[in-house]
């Protein structure tokens, strides 16, 4: 609204003070994050005596794991502090015309009242069960189907295939990120031609780093045309399901999930800045993606969330999150990835998120497998999702190590750590052939 704002007063002449500031998307993103992250700390202690005024505390399930019965009590729906510490910021600081804001926008919403639902059925009526994991797929299918046919039908989600600087002032002004109307009509022009709908995406390994759905077609001419939308609408479908199980099943750890989503956050932005500014695409040789830029902006307001959150989930957790924060992010990540063409790469960034949801289905095949054939089940983990194998001893698995159960804040700070790896061996791959 304020960036809104500062436009009008562009366009009516009026001349305030630093409002040249907020053409600058790098302005935005610092100001974003920061606000998101002192309304996250600030709101967030009010919060939370909010919830323990409403007795709004997390039902513990006695696994045997150390300290787990001492978390009984805990507020849960934490979810809340975040969400209201992002929406804010993006609210005041985006481009709210932009089709990549709007999308970011809804698409939290949905997932933020999908995980409140869950957690309403869990704490107010007494269900541990919460949502059916039937009714869980169906909310978060329809909201990426619903993306996927965004990306499908939007004539501004676009993407241009080569980039070339045809005048360097205009180049420079790109490189600021000020408005495409101000910069050289001859840029425009040339961008206007080269800007198209594509099921192209980013794969590393691979010249250019580009792999385009229409390969997986087995038809060509019409039929060709669309069963290349529909298999690359399914994978925006599997891909956003995914990631919005994937958060889910890692929150299990004080801090776990919020720190690894802030991680997998400053990346994505990273990504989103780089590949909707003309410059920096055609230096690494990326797609540009006209208007996504914009991304960098909501994402830098997640991570400023996400870390005022920590301030109080960290270990030992004032708060949890619960599905109300945990599905909301995964579902923000799956989006996040699909609008900026990087959901290949989601198996290597998010690679904890993939190796929890990884665990869950090993052992769960394993489990039903054995029994069948011996009469017992028997396990892969020690206890699945992952992080809770590592918590685990004296139960019989074909996975031993570790011997002895780790501390619980040991067992996150090494899975920030291998996040972080995995984060910096994803931007690597910009320049891997």
């Amino acid at each position: 609204m304020i960036y809104h704002l500062i436009e009008y007063f562009k366009e009516t002449g009026i001349d305030l003070p630093g409002q040249g500031l907020f053409s600058y998307l790098s302005f935005r993103a610092i100001i974003s994050f920061t606000t998101a992250l002192l309304i996250s700390v600030f709101a967030g202690k009010k919060i939370i005596n909010w919830l323990q005024k409403k007795q709004i505390g997390e039902t513990i399930r006695d696994l045997g794991l150390e300290g787990q019965m001492q978390k009984k009590g805990t507020p849960t729906m934490g979810g809340i502090i975040i969400f209201i510490s992002l929406v804010i910021p993006v609210l005041l600081f985006a481009d709210l015309t932009n089709i990549y804001t709007i999308l970011l926008i809804v698409s939290t919403v949905w997932f933020f009242f999908l995980g409140f639902t869950d957690d309403y059925i869990k704490v107010f009526r007494k269900n541990k069960e919460g949502m059916s994991e039937k009714a869980k797929l169906v909310g978060q299918g329809a909201m990426a189907l619903a993306i996927g046919l965004a990306v499908c039908f939007s004539d501004e989600i676009v993407v241009r295939e080569k980039v070339e600087a045809e005048d360097n002032v205009a180049m420079e002004a790109l490189a600021e990120s000020v408005d495409i109307s101000s910069a050289d009509a001859g840029v425009r022009t040339a961008e206007k031609h080269d800007v198209i709908k594509s099921t192209k995406t980013t794969i590393p390994f691979v010249k250019d780093h580009e792999f385009d759905y229409k390969w997986l077609s087995p038809f060509k001419g019409a039929m060709g045309w669309y069963c290349k939308w529909a298999i690359y609408v399914l994978m925006i479908i599997i891909v956003i399901t995914a990631c919005s199980n994937g958060v889910n099943l890692t929150d299990g750890m004080d801090g776990l999930a919020a720190g690894t989503t802030a991680i997998v956050g400053v990346v994505l932005g990273i990504f989103a800045w780089l590949g909707g500014n003309i410059v920096n695409a055609e230096y690494l040789n990326i797609m540009y993606i006209p208007g996504s830029g914009e991304v960098a902006v909501f994402m830098s307001a997640l991570v400023g969330a996400l870390i005022g959150f920590l301030w109080y989930n960290t270990y030992p957790a004032q708060v949890f999150m619960g599905d109300t924060g945990s599905l909301m992010l995964g579902g923000i990540i799956g989006v996040t990835a699909v609008l900026i063409r990087k959901e290949l790469l989601i198996p290597i960034l998010c690679g904890i998120f993939f190796a929890e949801s990884v665990s869950v289905l090993v052992q769960r095949f394993y489990f039903k497998y054995t029994k069948k054939k011996y009469g017992e089940g028997r396990r892969v983990f020690k206890m699945a999702p992952l992080h809770h194998h590592y918590q685990k001893e004296g139960i019989p698995a074909l996975i031993k190590s570790p011997a002895k159960a780790l501390p619980e804040a040991k067992i996150v700070t090494r899975f920030w750590i291998v996040g972080m790896i995995l984060a910096v061996i994803t931007m690597a791959l910009l320049k891997l052939r």
